[in-house]
């Protein structure tokens, strides 16, 4: 997961918290999140760049519309990627308690 951007790891944590959405559903979480549209060129490349890394899984609702959800490569990438920040987190925790 090092090698992602924040946009392609918060893509990610959107797919992992959605059943099966599509891209417009995926667009909506985002735009709520970073308070702007994103646009579709944006996106969908960010969203095959994913597929292509075996991250996530798409599928076809029908003709005109996917869905994605995380492959088993992507669940553990989100789980290792939580393990590595809350070894921090608690230290962090750990300093500032009196």
């Amino acid at each position: 997961m090092y090698d992602l951007t924040g946009f392609q790891r918060d893509l990610l944590y959107v797919i992992a918290g959605l059943n099966e959405p599509h891209g417009l559903a995926i667009k909506a979480e985002l735009d709520d999140y970073y308070q702007q549209e994103i646009n579709h060129g944006r996106l969908y490349p960010n969203l095959d760049m994913l597929v292509d890394k075996g991250l996530i899984e798409k599928g076809q609702r029908d003709n005109r519309t996917n869905s994605y959800i995380l492959s088993r490569r992507g669940r553990r990438e989100i789980e290792a990627r939580r393990e590595w920040e809350n070894q921090y987190l608690e230290t962090a925790n750990e300093l500032a308690s009196p």
